[in-house]
């Protein structure tokens, strides 16, 4: 298999070169540029299968049903607690595929950096991009880069494209989705919007908790092996809320969840308290939202708790007959209608 990491500029002319800074001539196509793909970007994602020589990676045959995702990472800041813009965009892309019911093998990357970029925190970057592929089992196999002039980037914007593959026998969709199922989570949810605000220390606020951003695929790979599972989700931007919405307009039944069951931590309750977020809205960057059939529901949960990553997991609600609505029934035995998103409560988090 065959790759290239290129880079073009945006500009024909370049700048003088700083060597703890990008500049212009880093995309420019000549040494700076080789020298930024061969000693950051190549060095940190080698594997077996790169080669910066060619123009495009030839795939060999994969048995299965292709899955291709694509996605764009451009939070701020670019490193948080529990991960960075690079881990993430791994874990975005990954868990993508992972939700669908496939299994991740290959992953392309593009980098847009801003001219004046410190080249350390590039590295950085890279290197938790590469660890958590490694983690994931994933290799990168084609990837570009490109430098903006200074003030028409966010310092670095990442894009992916995912590749993988998924049993032919397995079928998952909203429209498998029926009156009765069960709706379960793997763990707590919006941890990664909380641990990005606190990151960027706008309200004066600190904490120690971290992004959830990780792998989903061990706990797909359970989730799979139960006949009765219709649907898989992973509740980044909108969170849990709007993914009880995409079920709801998707097949007109009634989404009723049980607050006291949804497992939110009480630092991101405490957060979200005072500044009057709503976690059910928040970006969760490692965890699964599954519909199951009721009658393997509880076994689902069980296996899913026996493993690290869904020790916390539960069941939090249903899809019931009824009026097409997404309803919450309060820790005081009353019930609220959640409404659907409109505003971005925190921008700039994946």
């Amino acid at each position: 298999m065959t790759v290239v990491l290129r880079s073009d500029n945006l500009l024909k002319h370049c700048i003088p070169m700083d060597d703890t800074h990008i500049s212009l001539a880093h995309g420019n196509g000549g040494s700076y540029m080789r020298e930024l793909i061969e000693t950051v970007f190549a060095r940190h994602l080698s594997n077996p299968l790169l080669n910066i020589q060619s123009d495009a990676a030839e795939l060999p045959m994969m048995e299965g049903v292709v899955m291709v995702t694509t996605d764009g990472f451009i939070v701020q800041p670019l490193e948080f607690p529990g991960g960075t813009i690079g881990s993430l965009a791994v874990h975005g892309t990954v868990n993508d595929l992972s939700v669908s019911g496939a299994t991740p093998h290959y992953l392309t990357i593009n980098a847009f950096i801003e001219e004046g970029f410190e080249v350390a925190q590039l590295e950085r970057i890279v290197i938790s991009l590469a660890n958590a592929a490694r983690e994931a089992n994933v290799q990168v196999v084609a990837g570009d880069t490109k430098v903006v002039p200074r003030g028409e980037g966010g310092g670095l914007y990442l894009a992916t494209t995912g590749i993988g593959t998924r049993p032919k026998h397995l079928q998952l969709g909203l429209d498998r989705i029926k009156p009765s199922d069960v709706i379960l989570v793997s763990g707590p949810v919006g941890d990664h919007g909380v641990a990005v605000m606190l990151a960027r220390e706008q309200f004066g606020l600190h904490g120690e908790l971290l992004s959830d951003a990780a792998s989903v695929l061990p706990l797909t790979q359970v989730l799979v092996r139960f006949t009765g599972l219709r649907f898989m989700r992973d509740p980044t931007r909108g969170g849990l809320a709007t993914v009880m919405h995409e079920i709801c307009r998707a097949t007109d039944l009634e989404i009723r969840l049980r607050q006291i069951a949804i497992p939110i931590r009480e630092q991101v309750a405490a957060v979200c308290e005072m500044l009057g977020y709503d976690p059910m809205f928040l970006a969760s960057e490692g965890r699964v939202v599954a519909v199951v059939s009721a009658s393997q529901a509880d076994e689902a949960l069980t296996q899913l708790q026996a493993l690290p990553q869904g020790y916390d997991a539960a069941i939090i609600g249903s899809i019931n007959e009824g009026r097409k609505q997404v309803v919450l029934e309060t820790e005081l035995g009353g019930e609220r209608i959640l409404e659907e998103l409109e505003d971005d409560p925190l921008p700039r988090i994946c």
